[in-house]
């Protein structure tokens, strides 16, 4: 379980192929003794458990397998040395739950179609699967590549965000431009009431 709250940017060193797995090394500033064998990591969205742990060029590193279905519907699969990740570890009992209750569960992977700068902010346009649109509210949560991120407004298929200079500097959010994708989880109360809205 996790809250959105990006606590460190990592980056990308090697992807190996390993049958139907993918094994991705990821840098990061996290201490090594920090990083349990088996522990869950929120990586830009997807939860990924560190299979290898250990240092390289001074660095923390981590090692983690996507298997088919992250692979199909994560941006996971067009990870390649050099890109950044925002990252998070798991919600630890009495921390402070600043952002919302996420999953690490990816959804779908959904677009920027637009993204517009002023006064140090970004205000950015997501496109996403018109099957995911009805879990989209007006101010409420949404999750997109790990960060938790308020829905300023709706309409259709399309949502808008507004990222502050703080957002824009800690987390991959400064580089994102339009036409990137990303990986998109939907608040778990839209969709635990659409299931029982359905179920009636």
């Amino acid at each position: 379980m996790f809250t959105g709250l990006v606590s460190d940017v990592g980056q990308i060193v090697s992807v190996t192929q390993k049958g139907d797995l993918r094994r991705v090394r990821i840098a990061c500033s996290y201490a090594p003794e920090g990083i349990l064998l088996g522990a869950s990591i929120a990586c830009s969205g997807p939860c990924l458990t560190a299979v290898e742990i250990g240092t390289q060029d001074g660095r923390t590193f981590f090692e983690v397998d996507a298997a088919a279905e992250t692979l199909a519907r994560t941006t996971v699969g067009r990870w390649a040395p050099g890109q950044r990740v925002n990252l998070e570890r798991s919600l630890k009992i009495g921390d402070e739950l600043g952002g919302h209750i996420v999953t690490g569960h990816v959804d779908a992977i959904a677009k920027i179609v637009e993204r517009r700068d002023f006064d140090g902010m970004a205000h950015y346009d997501i496109q996403v699967p018109d099957a995911l649109a009805k879990f989209i509210a007006e101010k409420g949560s949404v999750c997109l590549d790990g960060t938790s991120l308020t829905v300023n407004s709706i309409s259709g298929s399309v949502f808008s965000i507004l990222l502050i200079p703080h957002t824009l500097s800690v987390t991959t959010w400064g580089e994102r431009t339009t036409g990137d994708e990303l990986n998109i989880e939907v608040d778990l109360m839209a969709r635990y009431a659409a299931r029982l809205v359905e179920a009636k």
